[in-house]
């Protein structure tokens, strides 16, 4: 599971690579990271991929797997943030400052998605004071909350960011510095066709389309009944933290709206990569 990264992560550096960093592009399906890989193949050819898969947290939400990705937790451990990615710089310190290294040592970034902010990223990891750097690239997740015309429609987009020369410009930037690079994701997305938006105010706590989340049962046993969805909570979360899933590929929007989303069960939004670049000799 994705929480395993930063213990995964530390071995490999105990087993001799110093340097560090963690690619999370936020959002990115398994069939978009195909799609990015099978890009780079053409466009970068001196970058190898070695890959794996890796499962993200339920509900598959930014604020509960990305999360668990950089702290090293399961959800139910950061239950005070669970609702927010605010402590994600303080919890990927932590986890590292646990494991041997220095605050100064530790770098977070997000918000990384085009080519005019490589060189301010450039001069944060050239410090060389600095071992591991975990880095966000959420432009396919920006992409996903605007798709208008289903994942069809976002693979266009897609190949556009990627004709800007960012993806295999951050990668060959890292590698040059003497990073080794890992890619992942903290969960994927999957059409979704509306079952019926729920009008709750502030009862649900998370409002996503594939999910809602609740602080009690009298609270989550609200829904209307003539909404198609089911209760599935777990002992990784935390017992406060009560998910509303939509069936099916359903998604808490009018019905018959078309959508791209996330925080469901389904294997696009679960099953995620989790990859090891490097450069061929």
């Amino acid at each position: 599971m994705v929480h395993h990264i930063p213990r995964y992560l530390s071995m490999r550096r105990n087993a001799g690579e110093e340097k560090i960093a963690l690619l999370v592009f936020d959002g990115m399906a398994l069939d978009q990271w195909v799609q990015i890989r099978e890009y780079l193949s053409v466009r970068a050819p001196n970058i190898t991929t070695e890959e794996s898969g890796c499962f993200a947290w339920l509900p598959s939400l930014t604020s509960v797997s990305r999360q668990a990705l950089f702290s090293g937790l399961r959800p139910r451990e950061f239950q005070a943030s669970i609702e927010t990615t605010a402590q994600e710089p303080s919890l990927w310190n932590r986890f590292w400052t646990e494991n041997g290294l220095r605050p100064a040592e530790v770098l977070y970034r997000k918000a990384i998605k085009r080519t005019e902010q490589l060189p301010d990223l450039e001069a944060a990891i050239s410090s060389p004071s600095i071992k591991v750097a975990g880095i966000v690239v959420d432009m396919i997740d920006e992409l996903v909350h605007g798709a208008m015309l289903g994942k069809r429609g976002l693979s266009g987009q897609i190949r556009e960011w990627c004709e800007t020369g960012f993806v295999e410009k951050l990668m060959n930037l890292l590698i040059s510095r003497g990073f080794h690079v890992y890619v992942t994701a903290d969960h994927g997305n999957v059409d979704a066709d509306g079952i019926g938006r729920l009008n709750q105010g502030v009862i649900s706590e998370v409002k996503g389309e594939r999910v809602r989340t609740y602080r009690n049962e009298t609270l989550a046993g609200s829904v209307p009944a003539d909404i198609d969805a089911f209760a599935f909570g777990g002992p990784g979360l935390p017992p406060d933290f009560l998910p509303l899933y939509a069936s099916g590929r359903g998604a808490f929007v009018p019905n018959g709206q078309q959508v791209v989303a996330h925080g469901g069960m389904s294997v696009e939004e679960l099953i995620v990569a989790f990859v090891k670049i490097g450069i061929r000799k």
